[in-house]
C-alpha cells in the first residue's frame, strides 16, 4: 500500500546487537537477566507482520566466550529464525571467542580465522566483518580482511551492500569507550569509499547511535543485555537494565532507513486498523488528502 512517494521497502533486516549470554544462563553481572531480555526481544521481532530477509546480531553475542553461552544462545534463536523463514548472521564482539564461535554456535572447524561472510539476500548483499582482536577489546580489520573486502565489492550488487560488523567506525562521547574503539579506520574508509556500500551496522557501545562513515550512514542498535545511561554526564555513563531495543533497517530504492523498536511494549490507541486502511485505499488521492493531510479548523 503506497500513499506517498516511496515504494514499500525491497528488503527488510531486523538488526540485534550485544546479546553477552553467560554459560548456565548466568545474570551478567549477577544483575542483568540476559537471556530473559533476548527472550523478549525475539517475542517482540516476532510480532512483525513482514517476514525480515535476515536476523543480524551484530557481536559480544556471549559475555565470555563460553561453549555453553553459544549452545544456549543457538538454542534460543535458531527456531525463532525457523519460524519467520529468515536466514540468520552472526557477526564477532570483543567478548566473542573465535574458536568457540566457530564450532559451537556456527558448527565449523575451530580456528582463530576472522568470522566473515557474505549473504545474497534477493540482490542486496550483506557482508559480515570480523573487527574483533584476539586478546583485547579494542577492534580492527586487518589489512588481510581489508583486502577481502576490497575484492567483494569490486562488483556492485544489485540493491547494494550493507556491512555488518562490531566496533561501529564512529566516535562516542563516553570518555572510555575511545580506548575500546575501531583502529586503522582510514584504511577501512578507503576500501569503502565510493562502493556500492549504502549502509554499516554495527553494535560494542550498548545505546543507538548513527553518524557517517566514509560517506556512508551508519547504525548502531543498542543491546539486548543492557543498555547505557547516556543522559548522565561523561565520566558517570554505567549500564542501566532499561532501553532495550532492536532495528529495523528497511532498504529502499533510494535510502536506507533504521527504526528503534523498543522491546518494552505500552499499551496502544485503536485509531489505525486494517479497516481504516482498506477504506484510505479505496479513496482517491484527492479525497485522502481531504480527510487525512488537512489539519482540522480550530473552535
Amino acid at each position: 500500500m503506497q500513499f506517498g512517494r516511496h515504494a514499500p521497502a525491497k528488503r527488510t533486516i531486523v538488526h540485534l546487537s550485544d546479546t553477552h549470554l553467560l554459560a548456565g544462563g548466568a545474570a551478567l553481572g549477577g544483575r542483568y537477566a540476559a537471556e530473559e531480555h533476548l527472550r523478549a526481544t525475539l517475542a517482540r521481532v516476532e510480532q512483525l507482520e513482514q517476514r525480515p530477509d535476515a536476523l543480524v546480531f551484530t557481536g559480544d553475542l556471549t559475555d565470555l566466550g563460553e561453549p555453553d553461552a553459544y549452545a544456549r544462545l543457538r538454542a534460543i534463536v535458531e527456531p525463532v529464525a525457523e519460524r519467520m523463514g529468515a536466514p540468520l548472521v552472526w557477526v564477532a564482539g570483543n567478548h566473542d571467542e573465535r574458536p568457540e564461535l566457530r564450532r559451537d554456535l556456527l558448527g565449523l572447524d575451530p580456528s582463530e580465522e576472522p568470522v566473515t561472510g557474505v549473504w545474497d539476500l534477493g540482490g542486496l548483499r550483506l557482508i559480515a566483518l570480523d573487527s574483533t582482536v584476539p586478546g583485547w577489546h579494542h577492534g580492527e580489520i586487518d589489512a588481510a580482511q581489508r583486502e577481502w573486502l576490497r575484492a567483494e565489492l569490486s562488483s556492485p550488487a544489485p540493491l547494494g551492500t550493507i556491512l555488518a560488523l562490531h566496533h561501529p567506525p564512529l566516535p562516542s562521547h563516553v570518555p572510555l569507550f575511545d580506548i575500546l574503539e575501531l583502529r586503522e579506520q582510514d584504511a577501512l574508509a578507503d576500501v569503502i569509499r565510493g562502493t556500492d556500500v549504502r549502509g554499516i551496522i554495527a553494535g560494542h557501545l550498548h545505546y543507538s547511535m548513527s553518524g557517517t562513515f566514509a560517506g556512508v550512514p551508519v547504525s548502531v542498535a543498542a543491546a539486548t543485555c543492557y543498555t547505557m545511561d547516556v543522559a548522565q554526564p561523561g565520566q558517570r555513563v554505567n549500564g542501566m537494565d532499561a532501553g532495550q531495543s532492536f532495528h529495523l533497517v528497511h532498504v529502499y530504492d533510494e535510502v536506507v532507513t533504521h527504526t528503534v523498536v523498543p522491546v518494552v511494549a505500552a499499551e496502544s490507541g485503536g485509531y489505525f486498523t486494517p479497516e481504516w486502511y482498506e477504506r484510505m485505499a479505496a479513496l482517491s488521492p484527492q479525497e485522502r488528502l481531504e480527510r487525512f493531510s488537512r489539519k482540522p479548523a480550530r473552535a
